[in-house]
């Protein structure tokens, strides 16, 4: 009787609890026009760089239906906190009763429920069964920041004038606070490159206020900062905008939809790199708790949105996590994400940092990418003293920083390309591992690697298909003479030399490892750079 007794309190505290889930709608509203005419749900730069990129513009760049979104907010006893486009889905609160009751709506599709244990209630709408679609050179005296920038060689993007101009990023994070007014913001509120912001927790762009936590403010210069002869960041020049996704006073899934949310607002303003020094898997809540095995790269709610960013065109950094020496160890969500650039630690000397997040046997693709100084990283905090602070949260956006120098060097590189050079250029390129991945990357040579196909004549010579497996084939103009043929991997060490005739119409390159080679063709006093990647 008293076991009896024990279920019942349990499901009625578990019926009249405050639950959280992600609510997924059947369908959306104006999908087609909408598609037509782009610019109804996208900015101009939006469009321009996925037309760039051959990124194309569908459903999920469509809005979530407002009508819809009306309707649940109506029923009172449900709060909406955060909505996607992508996943077609609102993140709302209520006890499990109102929240089941939604399924009386016919456009509801799907409901998860943050506490797994509970989804089995939530049954699926046996009345709508509809699917969705779904040259100058810059004198920088780097001062503290001198080690972590020369560790991976980013002085030298720097000093052939790329500082990350013309790249627009993204920062998500719990609290920007004096941003607005610190002097070691002030070039880039001089230069207009402060490009405006949003609080997604509290529904305001008044994001420079204390709101529990500097996280951001830190993070921020490790890329932005700039304190003449004291302090330089790895993208001074970069574009910004400030996100804050986290709520620093209690760890709840609703900051996955706010993330989501915020990676959306970025797609639609024509971001190139979202930097988010966040990660989840315990909460407040236990019942939300997400367990090892769930960190797969498409289980979490914001893994998944991150992947859907990557698909969109966005590069998306994510620190790897500092549970490196817990008995979690392993990275969090959403750095699990396939489309997911993770980034570790290490210390001064380049070693594995104690505290990083490990990669594990439940990521489907090899983590963290590559690492950075972590262990006695110099930030700037929100009093503008420049300090040491430990951390993924700090060598995750200073790759982020260094990303947007090398991009500029090579704009219409797809963010695929930008990751596969800066992966090739690192220290264990050849024999990654979960505590460094490929290691410390090498900006400098992946600067080569970009700058190597702006060659005269590059697209005379047609080199296919790339990526490429077993052979290379190559299609000369008609006017090219004799000459030699040259392979060289990452490293610029040559891997293979031939004749070259009009007869040589393919390359074996089955017993070359995997990774990213240049391929350099030389006739008639002329060299024709391709680079070209082996699987």
């Amino acid at each position: 009787m008293k076991i009896i007794l024990f279920l019942l309190c349990c499901i009625t505290h578990a019926a009249f609890a405050q639950q959280d889930a992600w609510v997924y709608f059947a369908d959306k509203e104006n999908v087609e026009a909408s598609l037509q005419n782009p610019l109804t749900i996208l900015t101009q730069q939006a469009v321009d760089r996925k037309n760039l990129h051959n990124i194309s513009i569908d459903v999920r760049d469509v809005p979530v239906s407002a009508f819809y979104i009306a309707t649940l907010k109506a029923t009172e006893t449900i709060a909406v906190l955060a909505k996607s486009k992508w996943m077609n889905a609102v993140h709302v609160r209520g006890t499990l009763k109102d929240i089941e009751a939604l399924f009386s709506f016919e456009f509801i599709r799907k409901i998860d429920f943050a506490d797994r244990t509970l989804t089995d209630l939530a049954r699926p709408n046996p009345q709508h069964n509809k699917s969705s679609v779904v040259t100058t050179t810059n004198d920088f005296v780097y001062g503290n920041a001198k080690n972590q920038t020369d560790m991976i060689q980013v002085d030298a993007l720097h000093n052939a004038d790329y500082t990350g101009d013309g790249i627009k990023i993204a920062v998500f994070d719990s609290g920007f606070p004096n941003v607005n007014t610190l002097t070691a913001y002030k070039r880039l509120r001089d230069a207009n490159k402060f490009m405006g912001g949003y609080d997604f927790v509290d529904r305001t762009s008044a994001i420079f206020a204390y709101k529990g936590s500097s996280h951001g403010t830190r993070v921020l210069s490790t890329m932005a900062g700039f304190i003449e002869d004291k302090f330089v960041g790895t993208a001074p020049d970069a574009s910004y905008y400030l996100f804050r996704t986290e709520d620093a006073t209690s760890e709840n899934p609703v900051e996955e939809s706010y993330w989501v949310e915020a990676a959306e607002r970025a797609d639609s303003l024509g971001v190139h790199i979202i930097t988010s020094s966040l990660g989840y898997n315990t909460f407040d809540n236990a019942n939300y708790n997400y367990t090892p095995e769930e960190m797969n790269g498409s289980t979490t709610f914001i893994s998944k949105g991150a992947n859907i960013a990557a698909e969109k065109g966005i590069l998306v950094v994510n620190s790897a996590g500092n549970s490196g020496n817990t008995t979690w160890r392993i990275v969090t969500a959403p750095a699990d994400a396939p489309g997911v650039f993770t980034i570790g630690a290490v210390d001064s000397n380049g070693d594995y940092a104690f505290f990083s997040s490990r990669g594990s046997i439940f990521q489907p693709t090899q983590k963290p990418d590559v690492v950075a100084q972590g262990l006695g990283s110099f930030v700037i905090d929100e009093t503008g003293v420049i300090v040491s602070n430990n951390g993924t949260s700090f060598s995750a956006p200073i790759i982020a920083g260094a990303i947007a120098s090398l991009w500029q060097a090579m704009p219409t590189a797809t963010a695929a390309q930008i990751k596969t050079f800066i992966r090739s250029s690192a220290s264990q390129y050849e024999s990654p591992d979960d505590l460094l991945g490929y290691g410390i990357p090498n900006f400098n040579a992946a600067l080569s690697l970009t700058l190597s196909t702006k060659v005269a004549d590059a697209n005379s010579i047609k080199v296919y298909p790339n990526p490429v497996s077993d052979q290379l084939y190559l299609r000369f103009p008609s006017h090219t003479k004799d000459g030699k043929l040259q392979i060289y991997n990452v490293f610029g060490q040559l891997v293979r030399e031939q004749v070259l005739t009009k007869a040589l119409l393919n390359i074996h390159v089955s017993e070359l490892a995997s990774g990213l080679y240049i391929l350099k063709i030389k006739s008639d006093n002329t060299t024709h750079s391709h680079k070209f990647i082996k699987q």
